[in-house]
């Protein structure tokens, strides 16, 4: 051990540069945000970018949520440019105290933490980064142009990456018209050229903030050239929901049976600390439950203390139901019971809130937890002493699920302790409650959206679903030890429980088959390929016994006459919409599916995963031919590029530019 330390020692040698004060850097302005970020919106990519909006929209929502606009405009125009424009008091344009040569307004686009909302003078719950968030949008945008209409005129000023082009003018008088406009366009040089804004995921935003507060109405509008064919997403909307969250609760369940009517609600906290509003369904089928959590209308997909709060109302409401009936059995309930299978919305409007991150996913107040928890409990308990067929009915629900989750701990102790003492099984894995591998099968799904989807389409005995992140490894092109260091394919491997290479024994193999289910299209496709030269290189004889299959989903969805169709490609599509013009005189309706996130459950599993109505494929091994089979996985898959380039000259030659296509290079 002594002479490994001491020959590392020796290798390593100090670098020349000095470190002295000269190294030290001070950014000043908005240069740290240029420079890092990650910092402030969570990275640089696609997805960093629509969080720009975020802020944006944010201050127009706070001036909605302390009555001072009635609506809030957004509009996505060609070049990757959206303007939001409100109808509030507009942001303030007189000198500032401190700095007496600039504007309030200049002050608040070009210095991080100035803010109207460090205190509950202005705003009494603000959901913005408190004076980050305007600042980081302009230094993020190559271009960004604000007006700005108060006391009957009108002022303008022009910025380019956090820095003002000119100083802010007075175009003149204006009547009948108060607020702020922000126009901007990301920066490409720190998005990259490629990045764009996406419709429809700005549109789902938008929406789901109508819901968040009633009073306020969002103008949409959206460049008809932005749209893909068969987008759902309108090019102009009035979005106003007069009941809130109920509205949207409808919405999310559809026409699912319940176990009793919705808890919907509203209530202040008291000593003017803010409010809180909540609508929660539980329906009767398998489906997973789903959690939309919202502060100061900021979506919190991690949760945090306004949802601790809320579980503790709803289990503590249930258990004492429990000893006022003299139920026993509700002792056994969990928070996790009550909330699996349940559908909730919760949205909590608070001062001062302290969130997790710049980008806030997950709240951390700690008052939050006891104020949710005061202002839903009696609420609930009213309703479930009320209605005591209600509150029975949705006790014994629960209490089916606690005993369900405790006769599962207890199988997979006993059935599966040989399996079980060995693996430790991913956390996203969504495991199926059957204890033997007969007639189970494991889905491989892309991403969390997608499991989310896949875990609510599943039938729970039978049907596992495990997430993975993105395209895994290419094994065929990887080094051992980055194979075993991959964290998606540990997942992978634990989840099957069969060991691979050498160790692989198909006798501990936990499901019966294993279905690969990707998007339907070339991404998909192409994650489809890696999982399957994972499976070829280490696991082939999971294979040859038939294990191995491929799921097929649907890319659009075709509406004629009340009838929905399923086509799985662009050929099926068209063939079905000459089919279908012949025979109805109305309207065609055809969406494109972009993954199976975007699939409702009951949509994939109809389409996907019901046994009874899916297309698998099985994958097979042509073992007559399996020097060839090794050949074409080592040429499309190995370390050498040189190959997969004279594959594709190969084939181009032999079918033309129609194959060039279809690769969509």
């Amino acid at each position: 051990m002594s002479d490994l330390f001491t020959k590392n020692a020796a290798k390593a040698k100090p670098q020349a540069t000095e470190y002295n004060a000269d190294s030290i850097e001070v950014l000043e302005g908005l240069e740290p945000v240029r420079r890092r970020p990650g910092m402030y919106i969570g990275g640089s990519d696609e997805n960093a970018m629509h969080h720009l909006i975020n802020e944006v929209f944010d201050n127009s929502m706070d001036e909605a949520v302390a009555g001072h606009a009635s609506f809030i405009e957004i509009e996505m125009a060609p070049n990757n440019v959206v303007v939001v424009r409100d109808n509030g008091r507009g942001i303030p344009i007189d000198p500032h105290p401190k700095f007496p040569k600039k504007s309030a307004l200049e002050v608040i686009l070009t210095t991080l933490h100035a803010g109207g909302k460090f205190n509950d003078k202005v705003y009494h719950t603000a959901g913005g980064l408190h004076g980050v968030g305007i600042s980081v949008v302009n230094a993020l945008s190559e271009q960004l142009d604000i007006e700005v209409a108060r006391d009957q005129e009108l002022y303008r000023q022009h910025y380019s990456r956090g820095t003002p082009l000119d100083k802010l003018k007075k175009v003149g008088p204006v009547k009948n018209r108060r607020g702020t406009t922000v126009g901007f366009r990301p920066d490409p040089e720190i998005f990259g050229a490629k990045a764009k804004f996406r419709p429809e995921k700005v549109y789902k935003l938008i929406r789901s903030k109508a819901y968040l507060f009633r009073g306020v109405e969002i103008r949409w509008k959206c460049d008809a050239l932005l749209l893909n064919e068969g987008s759902i997403v309108p090019t102009e909307e009035t979005i106003h929901f007069p009941n809130g969250l109920a509205d949207f609760l409808t919405q999310e369940i559809g026409d699912r049976p319940l176990v009793i009517q919705p808890f919907s609600g509203l209530a202040d906290l008291g000593d003017n600390k803010g409010r809180v509003e909540w609508a929660i369904a539980f329906p009767r089928d398998e489906f997973d439950g789903q959690a939309n959590l919202f502060c100061n209308t900021i979506p919190t997909p991690e949760g945090g203390t306004h949802e601790q709060g809320l579980r503790a109302a709803l289990t503590k409401g249930l258990r004492a139901l429990g000893e006022m009936t003299k139920n026993k059995r509700a002792a056994t309930i969990t928070a996790d019971d009550v909330m699996s299978g349940a559908v909730v919305i919760l949205s909590l409007f608070i001062k001062d809130p302290h969130f997790q991150g710049q980008t806030k996913d997950k709240l951390v107040s700690g008052e939050a937890a006891r104020l949710v928890e005061n202002a839903m409990r009696d609420p609930f308990d009213h309703l479930l002493s009320g209605d005591m067929a209600q509150g029975n009915a949705l006790l014994n629900h629960i209490i089916d699920k606690a005993e369900e989750r405790l006769r599962r701990k207890q199988e997979k102790n006993i059935k599966r302790q040989n399996v079980t003492s060995r693996l430790r099984l991913p956390g996203k894995l969504a495991d199926c409650t059957r204890s033997i591998p007969q007639g189970t099968e494991i889905f491989l799904v892309e991403g969390d959206s997608a499991g989310g989807s896949a875990k609510q389409a599943r039938a729970r005995e039978t049907q596992a679903v495990l997430p993975l992140r993105g395209k895994i490894l290419n094994v065929a092109s990887a080094t051992i030890d980055k194979i075993r260091a991959n964290q998606e394919i540990q997942d992978l491997m634990q989840a099957l429980g069969t060991s691979t290479g050498s160790q692989f024994d198909i006798a501990q193999l936990r499901y019966e088959k294993v279905v690969i289910m990707t998007d339907a299209d070339v991404d998909g496709a192409h994650i489809a390929s890696l999982l399957m030269t994972f499976f070829y290189q280490e696991m082939p004889e999971l294979i040859r016994r038939g294990h191995l299959y491929l799921a097929q989903p649907p890319l659009y969805r075709v509406t004629a006459g009340g009838v929905t169709y399923y086509p799985a490609d662009d050929v099926a599509k068209n063939k079905l919409v000459e089919q279908l013009s012949g025979k109805h005189k109305s309207r065609i309706e055809i969406g494109r599916f972009k993954g199976l996130g975007e699939m409702t459950a009951p949509q994939l599993k109809e389409t996907t995963m019901d046994p009874k109505k899916r297309i698998l494929l099985q994958v097979h091994i042509a073992e007559e031919d399996n020097e060839s089979t090794a050949d074409r996985v080592n040429q499309l898959m190995g370390k050498k590029p040189e190959l997969r380039f004279k594959f594709i000259r190969e084939q181009t030659e032999l079918y033309g530019e129609k194959f060039r296509e279809a690769l969509d290079v």
